[in-house]
Order: C-alpha cells, then sequence, then structure tokens
C-alpha cells in the first residue's frame, strides 16, 4: 500500500471516528455529573442505569411498539403534507395570479404553531390517530408548498423559453424542466420538514394519544421512572439521526445534481 492509499485510509477512518467522539464526550459528562451531582438515580439516572431500563423495555416489546407507533404517525402525516404541498407549490409557482390570491392564506396560517390546533384536533378527532397525523400534516404542509413556490419561481426563464421552443405541453414542462430543477430545493425541504414533524408527533403523543415515544415519556415520567423518560429521548434522538440520513440519501440522487450539471 503506498503512501497516498495509507493516508486516504487514515482520512476516511478519522471522518468515520470524529463524530462519535461528540457522543463518547457527552457520555463521559453525563456519566461524571449522574455521579457527583447529589441527584438520586430516581432523579438523574446514570448512562448504566438507563442503558440497562432499555434493555427491559426492549425485552418486553415496549419500546419497539412505542417507536412503531409513532413512525407510524409521522411517516401517514408527512406523505399527505408531501403529495399534497408540493403539486400545490408547483401549481402557485407557476400560476402567479393564483399566489397572490392565496400566498396571503397561507403565509397567515404558516406561523400558527401546529401544538396550538392541539385543542381543535381533539374535538374534530377525538383520541387516537387521526388528530396526531393531523398535527404531523400541518407542521409538514405550509413549510413544503412555500418552499416549493420558492424554487419554481426562481427557476431560470431560459428553461421555459427552450420547453416551448420544443412545444412541450403543460404537463411535459412540469416533469422535464420543473421537476428536476426544484428537486434539490425539495429535498432540502423534506429533510427539514421531517425533522420537524418528528418534533411534533412526540408534543402530540402527550396530550392527543395512548402510544407512541412522547406517550411512553409523559407515562414514565408519571411513575417516576426517569430512565424509562431518558430511554425514550434516546430513541427520537436516535430516530430522528436515521430520518436526518435518509433524507440525505435522497439529496444524493442524480436527479438531485440537475440543476447544477444544466449550469
Amino acid at each position: 500500500m503506498g503512501i497516498t492509499e495509507r493516508k486516504n485510509v487514515v482520512t476516511k477512518a478519522t471522518a468515520y471516528l470524529i463524530p462519535f467522539l461528540g457522543f463518547f464526550a457527552l457520555l463521559l459528562i453525563w456519566d461524571i455529573l449522574a455521579r457527583f451531582s447529589g441527584w438520586s438515580r430516581q432523579v438523574f439516572p446514570g448512562p448504566v442505569v438507563v442503558l440497562v431500563s432499555m434493555g427491559e423495555l426492549l425485552a418486553d416489546g415496549t419500546l419497539v411498539k412505542h417507536t412503531v407507533a409513532s413512525l407510524f404517525r409521522v411517516t401517514v402525516g408527512f406523505y399527505l403534507a408531501a403529495l399534497l404541498g408540493i403539486p400545490i407549490g408547483i401549481a402557485l409557482g407557476m400560476m402567479k395570479t393564483a399566489r397572490s390570491l392565496i400566498n396571503p392564506l397561507i403565509q397567515f396560517m404558516r406561523p400558527i404553531s401546529p401544538l396550538a390546533w392541539i385543542p381543535l384536533a381533539m374535538l374534530w378527532f377525538g383520541i387516537g390517530d387521526p388528530p396526531a397525523i393531523f398535527l404531523i400534516f400541518l407542521s409538514s404542509f405550509f413549510p413544503l408548498v412555500v418552499s416549493t413556490t420558492i424554487a419554481v419561481d426562481g427557476i431560470n426563464q431560459t428553461y421555459f423559453y427552450v420547453a416551448a421552443n420544443f412545444n412541450f405541453s403543460r404537463y411535459e414542462t412540469i416533469m422535464r424542466v420543473v421537476v428536476p430543477a426544484i428537486t434539490p430545493e425539495v429535498v432540502t425541504a423534506l429533510r427539514m420538514t421531517v425533522t420537524i414533524s418528528w418534533l411534533v408527533v412526540v408534543a402530540a403523543e402527550m396530550i392527543a394519544v395512548q402510544s407512541g415515544l412522547g406517550f411512553l415519556i409523559l407515562d414514565s415520567r408519571n411513575a417516576l421512572r426517569m430512565d424509562y423518560v431518558m430511554d425514550g429521548m434516546i430513541v427520537i434522538g436516535l430516530v430522528g439521526l436515521a430520518l436526518d440520513a435518509l433524507m440525505r440519501q435522497l439529496g444524493s440522487l442524480e436527479a438531485a445534481s440537475w440543476r447544477s450539471k444544466a449550469h
């Protein structure tokens, strides 16, 4: 193995190890605080206690059940928001008259926190999955509409002139010009909104449902099991990392580099 190859191997190994250093430092600080803060294990359990309790929750299926319930709600609400929000954003980006009419309403609704809708969601949909899915939908829908609209509005007009020269229909223009051109911005918006959805579902589950990681945290707090609370928090963070990694993989798709190659 040559010197250059060795350097590349070391560089790659370092790139993989560096992200774990922050987690190791966090665990170390956590353990030190748990040992010397003066708080009891019931109030501030250390990493070993939390790890053991996580094994208990995994063994009886509790943690898996609540994680799957949360992921189900996020998946349904997020996909509904994407399926409706992105086409609406494309339409508003291409039709300025419609945008002038609807954009003020969107800008009025967008700043309202999804959590402010909880009382209405519970009245409209009762207790269970529907109110949580509705809140997740709201948290993702408006950011996706706005981001997609801005992305379409920012497309270089030259592309549309070329499409007109080739006599593209409206559908062909959207599929061959608009969709590839806005893919990078839409992927970025999806990456941001899926994180927001994950935040919202945990909050919604503390109020409107009887399952999910948010419910697990609230129920564990009521039972004074702070180790279970921290287990729920850790799983939330791990799932958030996984969702972000999935969205980054979407960003590396060939279609996502269409505009940069066109330039």
